[in-house]
């Protein structure tokens, strides 16, 4: 297999390899109660949305501490987002919305650790998350309007000879929405991810060739930039698959408009 190709030099890597789910005590076969390094980064994740949150309120001053003012921007920027796009109506979903955007920032941003595990990286974790916003949407659309929801579809404002086909094309767009919500977040982090795995492999060259004099230093330079675009990443996929969310609820909130 090409992934279990070795060099010349004696270097072998796995770009890959690093997104494999596996126990975390024991062998054998993943059942859907197993503990593996994909919960266990789930809940670092959530211990560390809580120590952060936690830590910033306790003592809360007039003059914020450093924690208190970052708890206070993310939580100033997330409702700012959902006012701003979803309206007044919006701001009772907020909690929600800033769980889904903690959760996905704080797996992000920890699955950069060295030798930790991004479980945004896997569809298996983002397709909960995307399908879950989903059907949400959509019930809290037909709860609160009815079969009036289904006006979301169908476009007044264009012809009447192309509003069926439209409406068509909305149908398919709409189911569309929590697959490419969901794959879109975990192509671009294990995107990431394996880039920065490569060149890693090249880093120590080095010590096996002589061409590694010239490698060597290219691949760390390459690392130390992915680095730092995977870190503006980490933030970014947070905030569109956050914004989007918004978005859709919108659509459940206001399907006239």
């Amino acid at each position: 297999m090409a992934g279990e190709a070795q060099s010349e030099g004696g270097l072998s890597f796995h770009p890959l390899q690093q997104f494999e789910v596996h126990p975390l005590f024991g062998e054998g076969p993943i059942h859907w109660y197993t503990i593996t390094n994909a919960t266990l980064w789930l809940l670092i994740a959530a211990l560390a949305v809580i120590g952060v949150f936690a830590w910033g309120s306790s003592g809360r001053k007039i003059i914020p501490s450093r924690m208190q003012s970052v708890g206070e921007l993310g939580y100033d920027f997330v409702h700012n987002m959902v006012v701003d796009v979803t309206g007044e109506d919006g701001a009772k979903y907020f909690p929600m919305i800033m769980t889904l955007f903690l959760t996905i920032a704080f797996s992000n941003m920890l699955g950069l650790l060295p030798g930790s595990f991004a479980p945004t990286s896997h569809v298996a974790v983002t397709a909960i998350l995307g399908f879950g916003v989903f059907l949400f949407v959509t019930l809290l659309g037909f709860y609160k309007h009815g079969l009036h929801f289904l006006g979301l579809f169908w476009m007044t404002d264009s012809p009447l000879v192309l509003r069926p086909i439209i409406a068509i094309i909305e149908l398919i767009s709409y189911f569309v929405r929590p697959v490419s919500h969901s794959i879109r977040l975990a192509g671009n982090i294990m995107a990431g991810h394996a880039v920065m795995k490569v060149f890693a492999a090249f880093a120590p060259m080095i010590l096996f060739s002589g061409i590694g004099i010239l490698v060597t230093p290219v691949s760390v330079l390459a690392i130390a930039a992915i680095y730092a675009l995977e870190v503006l990443v980490a933030f970014i996929q947070a905030y569109v698959f956050t914004i989007l969310t918004c978005v859709y609820l919108k659509d459940a909130l206001h399907p006239g408009h």
